[in-house]
C-alpha cells in the first residue's frame, strides 16, 4: 500500500497577470520515481519551487506528510534534496567542500557524509575529482557534483530539474541508475525532463504538465490507454495538442539564487568565496 509523502492540493501560482500554474493536484508517495514531463513554459520549474517551499502557492497547498501528519513543506527543507537546473557551486571550493557545506547545513556527520559522498562518486565515476576545486569543472561534471550534493544527507524526497542537461551519453546513462538505484532503495524522487524518452527509460508515474494544468497522471500503460494510443509520443501530443506557451513564465526570482534561498544564510558564506 502506498504512502503519501507530499500532497499538492488545488495549487494555482500567478505572477502579476500571468497564470504559471492552474489547479493542480498531485499525490506523491514514498518509494516512487515520478517523471514531470513537459515542454519550455509548461510550469515544471514553478512547480519544483512551490514542492521545496521555495514559492508560495496563490491558491491551495503543498503539504509535506511526516509521520501521518501534514506539515508545510518550507518546515522540512532538510527532508528534501534538490538539483536546480543552475548548480550553484562555490568555484573555489573543492567539489566534497561544496558537499560537505551543505551536509553540516542540515546537521549531518562528516564522516558519514564523506561516506556516503564517496559511494555516489564511484556510481558517477567522479571519485577521483572529489578533492578538485571546482573551477574549471564541466558543466556534466558540476551537474554530477550537485546530484550528489543533493543526496548525501539522505533526504526523503530528491527533486531534480532537468538532471541529465549537458551530459554526454555514457554520464547521462549512470545519473539515470543512480536514479533508479535511490528508488530502488526505497527513495523518492521527482524526475522534472522535457524528454519523454528519458522518463519512460526510469519513472514509475508519469505527470504531463501543459501551460499550467495536469494534463495525465499514471503508468506509461495507463497513459496510452487514456488516449487510445500505441506509442507514447503519440500519447503525449494527443494529451498537448493547444499551442504551448512560447516562453518560460517562471520570473519571480532567478534560477541563479534557488540553492542560495534554499539552505544558505548569508552569513554563512566566506568573505571571497564565489557562488556559480
Amino acid at each position: 500500500m502506498s504512502t503519501s509523502l507530499l500532497v499538492v492540493d488545488g495549487v494555482s501560482k500567478n505572477f502579476g497577470d500571468v497564470d504559471a500554474l492552474s489547479d493542480v493536484s498531485i499525490q506523491l508517495n514514498r518509494g516512487e520515481i515520478v517523471g514531470l514531463v513537459g515542454g519550455n513554459g509548461a510550469g515544471k520549474t514553478t512547480l519544483l519551487r512551490l514542492l521545496c517551499g521555495v514559492y508560495r502557492p496563490s491558491e491551495g497547498t503543498v503539504r509535506f506528510v511526516d509521520d501521518g501528519e501534514n506539515r508545510p513543506v518550507d518546515e522540512v527543507r532538510g527532508r528534501l534534496g534538490v538539483v536546480p537546473e543552475s548548480t550553484g557551486l562555490y568555484s573555489r571550493l573543492t567539489a566534497w567542500e561544496n558537499i560537505r557545506y551543505h551536509t553540516r547545513i542540515h546537521g549531518r556527520d562528516d564522516e558519514k557524509s564523506w561516506a556516503r559522498t564517496v559511494r555516489f562518486a564511484r556510481a558517477l565515476d567522479i571519485e577521483n575529482e572529489l578533492n578538485r576545486p571546482t573551477r574549471g569543472f564541466s558543466r556534466g561534471m558540476r551537474q554530477k557534483i550537485a546530484l550528489i550534493r543533493a543526496i548525501a544527507h539522505g533526504p526523503d524526497l530528491l527533486l531534480l530539474d532537468e538532471p541529465t542537461a549537458g551530459l554526454d551519453v555514457t554520464s547521462a546513462r549512470k545519473v539515470r541508475d543512480l536514479v533508479r538505484q535511490l528508488g530502488n532503495d526505497g527513495g523518492t524522487v521527482i524526475y522534472s525532463t522535457h524528454m519523454l524518452s528519458e522518463a519512460q527509460r526510469i519513472c514509475d508515474r508519469i505527470i504531463i504538465l501543459h501551460n499550467g494544468t495536469v494534463r495525465a497522471d499514471g503508468s506509461p500503460g495507463e497513459l496510452l490507454e487514456k488516449t487510445s494510443m500505441n506509442d507514447l509520443e503519440d500519447a503525449y501530443i494527443a494529451l498537448t495538442g493547444d499551442v504551448a506557451r512560447s516562453e518560460p513564465l517562471d520570473v519571480e526570482s532567478p534560477i541563479s539564487g534557488f540553492l542560495a534561498r534554499l539552505f544558505s544564510r548569508p552569513n554563512r558564506v566566506s568573505k571571497g568565496v564565489e557562488e556559480e
